[in-house]
This record gives C-alpha cells, structure tokens and sequence, in this order.
C-alpha cells in the first residue's frame, strides 16, 4: 500500500468515527438522562412516566451537600437561579394535557425534546405563550381525536418526549413561591382531563 492509499483510509475512518460519534452521542446522552429520571430522579427515588416532578427546594437551596442518592440530573450544571422540573412521557396511549398555572409575569419555560433525534419540538413559557394559566395537548404521532377548546396542541413525531421546565426564583425569600408554582406545572392524561374553573 502506498503512502496515499493509507492517508485514504485513515481520513476515511475519521470521517466515518466523527459521523457515528455526532449521529449516537445525543441518543447516549439522552438515554443516560431518561435513566436518571425514571430510575432515580431528584434522589427521592423515580419519577413515574407521564408525570412532573420538581427538584426539592432543600436541594436548589444547598447543591454542593446533594443527598448520596441524587442522580446527577440534580447536581450536575450551573442553573443556579432556576427551579427544574423534569418527566418523560410515554404518547403511546394518548396524549398529555400540560396545565401551567399563572405565573404573573415570572419567568418560566417548559421545553418538550424528542428523544430519537435530540430536537426542541416546542416550548411553552413565558418568552412563547406568555404567562397567564394554560393547558397545552402533548399528542404523539398518528393522534387524530379533537384539540379541546382554548387548548394549544403540541405535536411530537416520537412516542417519547422529554420534558425539562424551569421557574425563575428571584432571591432567597422568593424560593417557597417559585417552589409551589413549580409544583403547579403539571401533567394529566387527556382521558382523565377536567377543564378548569
């Protein structure tokens, strides 16, 4: 073999090790994620498909001293000034009914990523849909039953869907406030929705 031929050969399997580094990294690392929650979630143990879950406020309070059985979706990264509320769903029996509560002008976002592909399918917050209470229908592929009235349909091409969201908590005394509106994000089965009062 000449010394091209090997030049050849070596930039071809660079280029083929960069395509299948770039194509299953993203589906790596989301599956490690998708671990994380449904197995360990915050620490208190999973967080069950199809449902939200907020990190504690003792852990956004103090990171550095996490509990030993924090996964790391709790302690890895620098949001220091957001509370994170996280879930997987699982469209394969129906949609989700996303309902935030209103949250008066804080800052807040709720992102929807399909797994298969690590793409944004859409948000719901502050900078998209505002801040007045909502109810927003995650549906999956193939849905075809009726978008209830007021309601936003959010259609995903994948079954699966990860949701990450965040509230604002604007100071120390703020975190008990961010904290209950966190909690308020929420998830319901379409079959089981009620229209709010």
């Amino acid at each position: 073999m000449t010394h091209v031929t090997h030049l050849l050969l070596f930039g071809s399997f660079m280029v083929a090790s960069w395509f299948l580094f770039t194509y299953f990294w993203p589906r790596m690392m989301l599956s490690v994620y998708k671990r994380a929650i449904l197995v360990k979630g915050f620490g208190d143990g999973p967080i069950p498909v199809n449902t939200l879950y907020t990190e504690p406020q003792t852990l956004f309070a103090d990171p550095l001293h996490a509990p030993a059985s924090a996964s790391k979706l709790a302690t890895t990264g620098v949001n220091h000034d957001t509370l994170v509320t996280a879930g997987w769903l699982d469209l394969s029996k129906g949609p989700q009914v996303l309902h935030v509560p209103d949250m008066a002008g804080r800052y807040y976002s709720v992102q929807f990523t399909d797994p298969s592909n690590n793409t944004i399918l859409a948000y719901v917050g502050k900078r998209t849909t505002g801040t007045q209470a909502g109810d927003y229908l995650v549906s999956g592929p193939g849905w075809k039953g009726q978008v209830p009235s007021g309601m936003t349909q959010i259609s995903s091409p994948n079954k699966s869907v990860l949701v990450l969201g965040r509230v604002l908590v604007e100071s120390d005394s703020d975190l008990s406030t961010a904290y209950d509106l966190s909690k308020q994000i929420q998830l319901t089965p379409l079959s089981g929705w009620q229209p709010s009062q």
